[in-house]
C-alpha cells in the first residue's frame, strides 16, 4: 500500500469499532466498575470468565480471545528466538528509543499526560515491559498464557480513552481526528518495531534480515489484536519504513509534555542504576539513540558521557562476535540477557502483576487543550516518501 498525506489523513478519522462499542455500552449501563473488579481475576487465556461479568464484555472477550487466523506460527517462533537472542538489547531500545519516540510526537505526549499520572512513570514502563515479555513467551497464544488477556484489556483501555476525551470535550476531533486513531495506533506499531530495530542497529547488534522481518511480523500480529486495521497497515518492513518516516515528519516536534515525560523516564532509570556515578549514562543513551534534534526537543541534558556512549556499539560488537562464534558464549549471553531483563522488569513492577483497567475518569489535572498550538513547533521538510 502506498502512503501519502491524504491517505494518512483518512486514517485519523477511524478508531476501533468493536472496542469502542463495547466501552460505550459499559459506560451507558454503569458497568465499568463491575468489569474492572471482575477482570482482575482474569489473567490467563482460556480461564473461565467470572459470574456477573457484563454480557457485552463477555461477548467482546470471546470475539477477541484468539490470534488472527492468518498467523504464520513458524514466523512467530522466529520472532521469539530473535527476542531471546536480543532481549536485553530490545529492552534497552524500547526504554530509551521507542518511548522517547512517542514523547516526541506532541499529541501523543499530551495523551499520555492526560491518561497516566506523571508521578508514576514506572507504571507505564512496567506495563510496556510486561506486555512484551508476555508476547515473547513460548506459550503466548496458548491456554494459560497471560498475553491474550493483556492485549484484550489494553485494547479496551485505548477505547476508553477515546470515549472520555470525546465525551468530555477535551479533544478537538474536527481539527485533530479521533484520539488514538488508526494512524496513531499504526504509528505506535512502528515505534515498537521499526524504531526498535533501528536502535538495535545503532547499538551495533548483529541481526539477520530474517530475524528483523520476523520481529516486525510479531508486532503486526500484536497490532491486529489491539484493533489496528492490518488491511491498511504496512505489511512488511519496507512499507513500514515508508509509513514510519512519513508519520514522524507529519507529527514530531517539541512539547512541554514531551519534556516532562522524558525527564521522568530518565529519573526512573537513574534510580534503577546503582549509585550516582553512572546516572548521566541514561540521558546520554537516550540522546545517542534518538539523535540530537529530538533529544533537544525532549530536554535531554548534555553531558561528557555523550561521547563515551558512542563506544557502546564497539563493545557490543565484541560480545556479539563471541555469541556468533561460540555456542557456549551464546548460551551464557542469552542467559545473562534474560536475567538482566527480568531484573529490570522486577525493579519496575516491584514484583507485582500490572493490571490494565478501564479508567472511569481521566486525570483531572492533566487536561488537553488543543486550541493552543505548541510553541516553537518544528516544521517538517516536504515529505519525500511516496
Amino acid at each position: 500500500m502506498s502512503y501519502t498525506s491524504a491517505s494518512m489523513d483518512a486514517l485519523r478519522t477511524a478508531g476501533d469499532e468493536l472496542a469502542d462499542a463495547t466501552v460505550a455500552t459499559l459506560f451507558e449501563r454503569g458497568e465499568v466498575g463491575t468489569f474492572n473488579t471482575l477482570m482482575r481475576y482474569v489473567s490467563t487465556a482460556g480461564q473461565e470468565l467470572p459470574d456477573g461479568l457484563p454480557e457485552v464484555a463477555r461477548e467482546y472477550l470471546h470475539e477477541t480471545g484468539a490470534p488472527p487466523s492468518w498467523v504464520d506460527w513458524s514466523e512467530m517462533e522466529r520472532a521469539r528466538l530473535f527476542f531471546v537472542d536480543n532481549n536485553v538489547h530490545i529492552s534497552t531500545a524500547l526504554s530509551f528509543a521507542a518511548m522517547p519516540a512517542c514523547y516526541v510526537v506532541p499529541h501523543i505526549a499530551k495523551l499520555l499526560s492526560a491518561t497516566h499520572s506523571l508521578k508514576y512513570p514506572s507504571k507505564r514502563m512496567a506495563e510496556t515491559g510486561q506486555f512484551t515479555v508476555y508476547l515473547m513467551r513460548p506459550d503466548a497464544f496458548e491456554a494459560g498464557s497471560r498475553f491474550i488477556p493483556a492485549a484484550q484489556k489494553v485494547r479496551l483501555l485505548h477505547a476508553s480513552i477515546r470515549h472520555h476525551l470525546k465525551r468530555e470535550g477535551r479533544w478537538d476531533v474536527a481539527a485533530d481526528g479521533t484520539p488514538i486513531c488508526q494512524e496513531d495506533m499504526m504509528g505506535g506499531q512502528m515505534m515498537f518495531s521499526v524504531q526498535v530495530l533501528d536502535a538495535l542497529h545503532r547499538l551495533g547488534v548483529h541481526m539477520s534480515n530474517e530475524g528483523a522481518d520476523a520481529y516486525y511480523y510479531a508486532w503486526r500480529v500484536v497490532g491486529a489484536m489491539l484493533g489496528v486495521d492490518q488491511d491498511r497497515a504496512p505489511a512488511d518492513l519496507t512499507a513500514a519504513r515508508r509509513f514510519s518516516d512519513l508519520y514522524m515528519t507529519r507529527h514530531m516536534g517539541p512539547s512541554e509534555e514531551g519534556v516532562q515525560l522524558t525527564r521522568q523516564l530518565i529519573d526512573l532509570y537513574e534510580e534503577v542504576v546503582p549509585g550516582t556515578l553512572l546516572d548521566p549514562v541514561v540521558g546520554a543513551l537516550v540522546r545517542y539513540l534518538v539523535g540530537d534534534t529530538c533529544a533537544d526537543w525532549l530536554g535531554v541534558p548534555r553531558s561528557p558521557w555523550d561521547t563515551a556512549v558512542r563506544a557502546a556499539p564497539a563493545l557490543l560488537n565484541v560480545l556479539e562476535t563471541i555469541e556468533d562464534s561460540s555456542p557456549l558464549g551464546a548460551w551464557a549471553l542469552d542467559r545473562l540477557g534474560d536475567l538482566t531483563t527480568r531484573f529490570e522488569l522486577s525493579s519496575l513492577t516491584r514484583g507485582r502483576v500490572m493490571h490494565y483497567a478501564i479508567p472511569e475518569h481521566l486525570k483531572g489535572d492533566f487536561g488537553i487543550d488543543n486550541s493552543v498550538p505548541p510553541k516553537n513547533r518544528w516544521t517538517p521538510p516536504p515529505a519525500t516518501v511516496g
